[in-house]
């Protein structure tokens, strides 16, 4: 009888274990190393601790079917230039999970930071996009594009990343945070960038909703979409305009391409703050696009709406009503001041990004230079 009972407990122990090891995650293989913090990881699922600093030393990429958490307070430091990024595959998923009094920060190592200190932060899936299915990201080769509208790529909340940029060449440089093909199902809200030696935030393609954006002193346009993107984006304060606030277009090869970008933008103050602001408030290019802008606020821009005559797709677009900027609010205008395009603009008095020139309450603690 005891021999009996022990072998029942043995059997009992062995199918424990065997169900305990079933129900695991599978391994990641992703050596977490902060002080030299790169590499791929390519499966399960990897959780940053907040309580280290990472040095990001070269390209940090979460690979199909593998997932980073990154959690409220973690601060990653980068160096490496064009070397150093952080991206998301097709397939991967990635969940950002600051707060507002404690937000993730993405940042340069060095002790005098500067724009185009290392590369930045990119995220690629399978919503579509007028650059077909199996499009290549130009800043970290990634494959992007797809059929997959609501294509989920995780959660990006109180994110801040600053003194991005890096440049490869000429005509080739990270922007701040660049989503190709990013999907309806990611959320992406409270994200900032600052101090980007390209475009702050840029859309290429996709259906992603964006929500609560800061972009300040970006050198080329503060916020930029393009290549058929579909989605919205809602709550925007840009301060520090070098070129354009709003960088809008259909595709630069063909200004006609389908599915056309097709996009509300709602509730943004636009501020120049000292800078050029060279390309307007708004710039409508590549074919544009059928594009609203509502409840904006613009301060001390010299440009309001600027459209090439040369963009025969662009012009064409204006003709059939597809681009609406309604309402608008325009001060400080310096002398000789010209909105560009008076037949798409209607003026009225408008908080724009909560209280118009002013950072709006939603943007207080976890952001930088405002």
């Amino acid at each position: 009888m005891k021999k009996t009972f022990l072998s029942i407990l043995a059997i009992a122990a062995i199918a424990f274990t065997s169900c305990t090891i079933s129900n695991e995650e599978p391994t990641t293989g992703f050596q977490v190393d902060a002080a030299n913090f790169k590499g791929n990881i390519t499966q399960g699922t990897v959780t940053l601790n907040a309580s280290l600093e990472y040095n990001l030393t070269g390209a940090l990429v979460v690979q199909e079917g593998a997932k980073l958490i990154i959690p409220a307070g973690t601060v990653i430091k980068a160096s490496g230039g064009t070397s150093s990024y952080i991206a998301v595959a097709q397939g991967a998923q990635i969940y950002i999970d600051g707060t507002a009094a404690n937000p993730v920060i993405m940042t340069s190592s060095k002790a005098n930071p500067a724009s185009g200190d290392w590369g930045g932060f990119v995220i690629c899936g399978k919503a579509p996009t007028n650059k077909g299915t199996t499009a290549t990201a130009e800043v970290s080769d990634l494959t992007y594009g797809g059929t997959i509208a609501n294509d989920n790529s995780g959660s990006i909340r109180y994110l801040r990343v600053e003194y991005t940029g890096a440049t490869f060449n000429g005509s080739k440089e990270f922007n701040g945070v660049s989503l190709f093909g990013v999907g309806s199902g990611t959320t992406f809200e409270y994200v900032q960038s600052y101090k980007g030696g390209d475009d702050g935030l840029e859309f290429f393609g996709g259906t992603v909703n964006a929500k609560y954006i800061v972009s300040v002193n970006s050198e080329d346009d503060s916020v930029d979409f393009a290549d058929g993107f579909t989605g919205s984006i809602e709550n925007v304060y840009i301060k520090g305009v070098t070129k354009a606030g709003f960088e809008g277009s259909n595709n630069g090869d063909d200004g006609n391409a389908t599915p056309v970008t097709n996009v509300t933008i709602k509730n943004a103050s636009i501020v120049l703050g000292g800078l050029t602001g060279s390309e307007g408030a708004i710039y409508y290019k590549e074919g544009g696009g059928k594009i609203t802008y509502q409840n904006i606020y613009v301060d001390g821009l010299g440009l309001g709406v600027k459209v090439k005559s040369t963009d025969t797709a662009a012009n064409a677009r204006i003709t059939a009503g597809d681009l609406i900027v309604n309402p608008i609010q325009f001060v400080n205008k310096p002398t000789g001041f010209d909105y560009g395009v008076q037949s798409v603009i209607t003026e009225s008095n408008n908080s724009g990004a909560g209280s118009g020139s002013a950072t709006p309450t939603w943007a207080a603690g976890w952001t930088i230079g405002l």
